[in-house]
């Protein structure tokens, strides 16, 4: 399999070929300061050990909730201020979601790698906005492939970023839509990802191990098999991503965002071990 030929950088973190395996894990969304830095700090403690470089994770406003009633977060603001303190207090990048055009450059002041959403990544303002700060900025975008896409139509969403003055990109499979309320991963698909043929190069993958095992439509909250995450992420991590993407809590069945699909923290260093194992054995 060919790999990607080009590097997404995100703060001193180099994501690609030849480069380790990058982890992203943190919780769905900010509950607290304490519990992002709780999470973050066992998350690069167990990176630490395994030789893998880290970016913390977490997200300030959850506004594709299946219910309104939902917990979103603690909004762009507070959210900003606890993303510095946990980059200062552990010495990590970071990387968190927006929603909207006008959230892209405020982000940009703090994170290192702007994630596009699924459902989103289609939305040329959004891909444009933050194209925009990445590039001002110096920092990448994550684009996650949204569940109704093919492979091969990723190329836009990478020729938007690169119309935007963004080429520091990465792009991240999280499971494709399979009839109703069910996800399946296509590990020929993901080949297909890797060698993505756009102007530049391939992108680096980063594979979503977590948001893989949604069952989506599930009611007022989303379902899930985590119990399969550590399973997707050692076969992804064999088919060449050069990241994986982690949702981890201390207690997921009450977490107040994708209960049903976190990994515990326990799971999530038992699968750091794993894949930095795998990733070694492959560069034998």
């Amino acid at each position: 399999m060919t790999n990607a030929s080009r590097v997404c950088s995100v703060g001193k973190v180099k994501i690609g070929s030849g480069q380790p395996l990058a982890i992203i894990a943190g919780p769905c969304v900010f509950e607290s300061l304490e519990l992002g830095q709780l999470i973050g700090r066992r998350m690069k403690d167990a990176c630490d050990k395994a030789g893998l470089p880290y970016i913390f994770k977490a997200s300030f406003d959850k506004a594709n909730r299946s219910s309104i009633r939902s917990y979103r977060g603690p909004g762009l603001e507070t959210g900003l201020k606890w993303f510095e303190i946990v980059k200062k207090e552990l010495g990590v990048s970071a990387t968190t979601d927006i929603h909207e055009p006008g959230q892209a450059m405020a982000v940009s002041e703090v994170i290192d790698l702007i994630q596009i959403p699924a459902f989103l990544c289609r939305q040329t303002d959004l891909l444009l906005s933050a194209g925009e700060a990445a590039a001002k900025y110096g920092r990448g975008v994550n684009a996650k492939k949204g569940q109704f896409m093919a492979p091969a139509e990723m190329s836009g969403v990478v020729k938007k970023l690169a119309e935007a003055g963004c080429t520091n990109v990465m792009l991240t499979e999280r499971g494709t839509f399979f009839g109703y309320h069910r996800l399946v991963n296509d590990f020929l698909g993901l080949g297909d990802l890797l060698q993505l043929k756009v102007e530049g190069g391939a992108a680096p993958v980063c594979f979503d191990c977590t948001h893989s095992t949604q069952l989506p439509g599930s009611g007022e909250t989303t379902g899930g098999r985590p119990e399969h995450a550590p399973l997707l992420a050692r076969a992804a991590v064999a088919a060449g991503v050069q990241a994986l993407f982690i949702e981890c809590h201390p207690d997921p069945r009450n977490a107040k965002s994708d209960a049903s699909t976190m990994l515990s923290l326990e799971e999530a260093e038992r699968v750091i071990a794993d894949v930095a194992k795998i990733r070694a054995a492959l560069s034998l």
